[in-house]
C-alpha cells in the first residue's frame, strides 16, 4: 500500500482524489495549502505527493521546489497536477518528477505513481 499526500486547494478535487486513491488501496492524507502540507509532512511520510500547480495563496511549483530542497523530503516523488496542460513544461524546472493534467486519467496516474515509487 502506497501512502499518498494530496495537496489541492479545491475540496471537491481532494475528495474525489481521496476516494480514487483509497479505492486503489492507498493510504491518503490531504492538505489544502503550503502551510497545511508542510505541517502534514512533519508526521506523515508519503510514498508520493500529488500537488496542484495553482494553490490559493501560493504557487504549487514553489512548494515542490521547497520540498525538493529539503534534505528529509527530497526523495519523495512529486507529481504535479493542473487543468492547464501547458503547465507541464514548467514543472520539471521546479523539481517535479512527473505531471498529470486534469481531468485526471486514473489509469495513467496509477502507472506514474507505481513507476515513481519503484524508482525512489
Amino acid at each position: 500500500m502506497q501512502k499518498v499526500l494530496i495537496i489541492d486547494d479545491d475540496p471537491d478535487v481532494r475528495t474525489l482524489m481521496t476516494v480514487m486513491m483509497r479505492k486503489h488501496g492507498h493510504e491518503v492524507e490531504t492538505a489544502f495549502n503550503r502551510e497545511d502540507a508542510l505541517s502534514k509532512l512533519k508526521n506523515f511520510r508519503p510514498s508520493v505527493i500529488l500537488l496542484d500547480v495553482l494553490l490559493s495563496g501560493s504557487d504549487g511549483r514553489k512548494l515542490c521546489q521547497e520540498i525538493k530542497e529539503n534534505e528529509k523530503l527530497r526523495n519523495i516523488p512529486v507529481i504535479m497536477i493542473s487543468a492547464h496542460p501547458g503547465a507541464a513544461e514548467s514543472v520539471s524546472s521546479y523539481g517535479a518528477d512527473d505531471f498529470v493534467s486534469k481531468p485526471i486519467n486514473s489509469g495513467s496516474l496509477f502507472e506514474k505513481i507505481d513507476r515513481l515509487v519503484k524508482l525512489s
